[in-house]
């Protein structure tokens, strides 16, 4: 689905009804990657696309802990994301439910990211699991692939 051609774009596929997968080569070790996806100094300094930044990041990084995610637009326009942890497995695993706030998307997500290392570059798939075809197909339909990928960018530089 994705049109980027470049190794290291992200790529989105959908190999199942209610499923999205999203792929992305990072040049860095999976301890790495994995604490930019779950510790909030590093969180508030990618997580959103271009011009969109944290301003809630609470992380209870543990198996039935929570998280809660505000992320501000650069109009003023927020958008708040919460989930539980279900599987937390450093530096490889992690598993997590998501749901929006307000006008987003309706009812809950999982979300299970892999992380898989070969000679210092890390490999993050992450598999959204939606609870219909109707969500996933709203969820494709929103700018999602550009904000996930400039996400993913950001994180990238980070990294660097």
């Amino acid at each position: 689905m994705s049109l980027m051609k470049d190794s290291a774009a992200l790529t989105v596929t959908t190999p199942a009804d209610t499923e999205i997968v999203l792929t992305r080569r990072f040049a860095a070790p999976r301890r790495l990657v994995f604490d930019a996806w779950t510790r909030p100094e590093l969180l508030r300094r990618w997580y959103g696309a271009r011009g969109w930044n944290l301003v809630v990041c609470e992380v209870d990084l543990r198996v039935g802990g929570a998280w809660r995610f505000v992320s501000r637009g650069p109009g003023g326009e927020e958008m708040g994301s919460r989930g539980v942890y279900r599987e937390v497995a450093p530096p490889g695993r992690l598993v997590f439910t998501e749901s929006y706030d307000d006008r987003w998307f309706p009812g809950e997500t999982l979300v299970t990211t892999v992380l898989t290392e070969q000679g210092g570059t890390t490999t993050l798939t992450g598999t959204l699991t939606f609870p219909s075809r109707e969500v996933r197909d709203a969820v494709l339909a929103s700018p999602m692939e550009r904000g996930v990928g400039e996400s993913c960018d950001r994180l990238a530089e980070v990294l660097r």
